[in-house]
């Protein structure tokens, strides 16, 4: 079984607050800035090499700093950059993230070179799992379209004409609570069940074919089995850094279903290990390992 993600890869760097800086002052952190890789479809490959599964990036990076660090990330892990494009005219993407400590919420503030796009990169190997975050749409769409044996998942995590073409092609739509409520119009309220489920129905309407699912941060994620709605609450923690949760959980859910898991088990198998990442600082170093998250279900 090989895993092949495709999309952004960014090198992010974090910096710890105590509350969110006041603008127009000069403010010295407290905290130790952190730094490591980002970006959807290379923190989920990053997660499922970490957990032992053998997994395929396909992005672009510069051939820089930044770029050569995001290599040296997925080489030490496992990843394999057989698909990692390193050119030379293109600038890494880069992202600099304020984590509110105080509430563990985090802005992000991305530099993205227009030019940062896979060019002429055949795949032909084939891949028994496919996740994509709509970056490099169309090797994205070329290879869901050629690789129709693979279990496919797209991390809608925004509304954009490219990642609802590509919504359609793929076996399971994953999307963040913004892509449902930009896409629906409709108003989502995690405290109103019957919003989340009008949600989903206007969804499940224009894709009638995908498996969906449905991201509500800290109050877990929700879907339809066998005709019943379910809501799977996640676990309660104190969160620090949000960075990187909702990769993360796309990681995981993945993960657990190419383990043969059903679908609400390896659901709340992604809330935990989405919501025990929130309590590190930095997207990809908060992680948890595979046994912490089987050891916390226990």
């Amino acid at each position: 079984m090989r895993i092949l993600c495709i999309g952004h890869a960014a090198y992010d760097i974090t910096l710890p607050v105590d509350s969110y800086p006041l603008e127009n002052k000069k403010i010295r952190l407290s905290h130790e800035k952190v730094e490591c890789g980002g970006g959807p479809a290379a923190t989920a490959a990053y997660l499922l090499a970490k957990w032992q599964v053998p997994t395929s990036f396909a992005g672009v990076v510069g051939n820089d700093t930044y770029g050569l660090k995001i290599a040296k990330e997925f080489e030490e892990i496992g990843v394999s950059l057989k698909y990692l494009q390193m050119l030379d005219h293109v600038r890494t993407t880069s992202s600099y993230i304020i984590a509110n400590l105080s509430n563990g919420t985090r802005t992000i503030l991305t530099s993205k070179d227009p030019s940062n796009d896979l060019k002429d990169l055949e795949i032909k190997e084939e891949f028994s799992y496919i996740l994509v975050d709509g970056d490099n749409f169309h090797l994205s769409k070329k290879v869901l379209l050629e690789q129709k044996q693979a279990i496919s998942m797209i991390d809608a995590g925004k509304y954009t004409k490219d990642i609802v073409e590509l919504s359609h092609l793929v076996n399971y739509l994953v999307c963040s609570n913004d892509f449902a409520r930009d896409y629906t119009n409709l108003k989502l309220d995690y405290h109103d069940l019957n919003s989340i489920k009008k949600v989903y129905d206007s969804l499940e309407k224009d894709f009638p074919k995908q498996t969906i699912v449905i991201t509500l941060e800290s109050f877990g994620s929700f879907t339809k089995i066998n005709g019943e709605y379910k809501l799977i609450p996640s676990i309660k923690v104190k969160a620090l850094d949000s960075t990187g949760a909702g990769d993360i959980y796309h990681g995981a859910l993945l993960y657990f279903l190419s383990q043969g898991y059903d679908l609400e088990t390896a659901m709340e198998y992604a809330n935990i290990t989405s919501a025990l990442s929130v309590t590190k600082i930095g997207g990809r170093y908060s992680i948890p390992r595979l046994e912490e998250v089987i050891n916390y279900v226990k």
